[in-house]
């Protein structure tokens, strides 16, 4: 089962045209556009920002929940990278000292892989993946 990050937006209609987005879950991430494709666009922009924000001060990430008449919003990959190699660990109870030692890495290094700014590539994702028991699958919406 691949798994993916994903955050329910609510877009509301503006009375002078184009929609206010918003998210039940991150209350800080609001946006509007002038039509329904600039509006899902900037959620998107806005969802990864805040969950960068989030994970760079060590603030809880929120598990989504479902929104009647939401839309699904994903943050950008690097953030979904992130996020999942930090739950993959954190569900497991292992450490970033942990992982380190799995890839015969350095802490460092490990860090690097739940930071959206870490710019691993997909082989150290792939090898931190099978460390944790999981596979890397990579799909384009």
């Amino acid at each position: 089962m691949s798994v993916t990050i994903r955050y329910a937006a609510v877009l509301a209609p503006q009375p002078e045209g184009g929609f206010t987005v918003t998210f039940p879950d991150i209350p800080e991430a609001i946006t509007e556009g002038n039509d329904r494709d600039a509006a899902l666009f900037n959620a998107a922009e806005v969802l990864t920002l805040c969950l960068e924000q989030r994970m760079e001060d060590g603030e809880a990430i929120p598990v989504a929940s479902k929104v009647k008449g939401g839309e699904w919003i994903e943050p950008a990959a690097a953030v979904q990278a992130a996020l999942l190699m930090k739950q993959a660990r954190e569900k497991q109870g292992k450490t970033l000292a942990d992982l380190a030692r799995a890839l015969d890495t350095s802490w460092p290094a490990a860090q690097r892989l739940e930071q959206p700014g870490g710019n691993p590539t997909l082989k150290q994702l792939e090898r931190a993946a099978a460390a944790l028991g999981k596979r890397l699958v990579v799909g384009l919406n």
